[in-house]
């Protein structure tokens, strides 16, 4: 469905660590950097997935509103490591793993804000 996403960050170092220990529960484990000559106008590194999928960060000023930017994962452990990774890694609780049945009945996730305030999730679907 989406093969990237690209997301504006104010102090890329910060968000490149971040992301790097956030995600990696996720499977977007590698991470690719691009010099400012190769990524556009500034930095960029990308945190990629065997699926595909990738997030990219480049430095910039600070985006608002902040987003809202959903990780599917397969388990309900995932969804509970990438919050401790998240958590771990500087990010703020915006919501501890758990059932959402406001969206449907297996709906599990947890929120964490990064350095940027971007409400990142993981999600699970499955009944487990």
């Amino acid at each position: 469905m989406i093969d990237h996403l690209s997301l504006v960050v104010s102090d890329y170092e910060k968000s490149k660590a971040f992301y790097a220990q956030a995600l990696a529960p996720t499977g977007h484990a590698r991470v690719v950097e691009l010099p400012a000559e190769q990524g556009g106008r500034t930095r960029s590194a990308g945190f990629c997935h065997e699926d595909g999928s990738d997030l990219w960060i480049g430095e910039g000023g600070p985006v608002t509103p902040p987003l809202h930017i959903a990780f599917r994962v397969a388990t309900r452990a995932a969804v509970d490591a990438f919050h401790q990774a998240a958590l771990a890694a500087g990010g703020r609780d915006n919501g501890a793993p758990g059932l959402r049945p406001r969206y449907h009945a297996h709906y599990y996730g947890a929120y964490v804000l990064d350095p940027d305030g971007h409400n990142i999730e993981a999600v699970c679907h499955e009944a487990q």
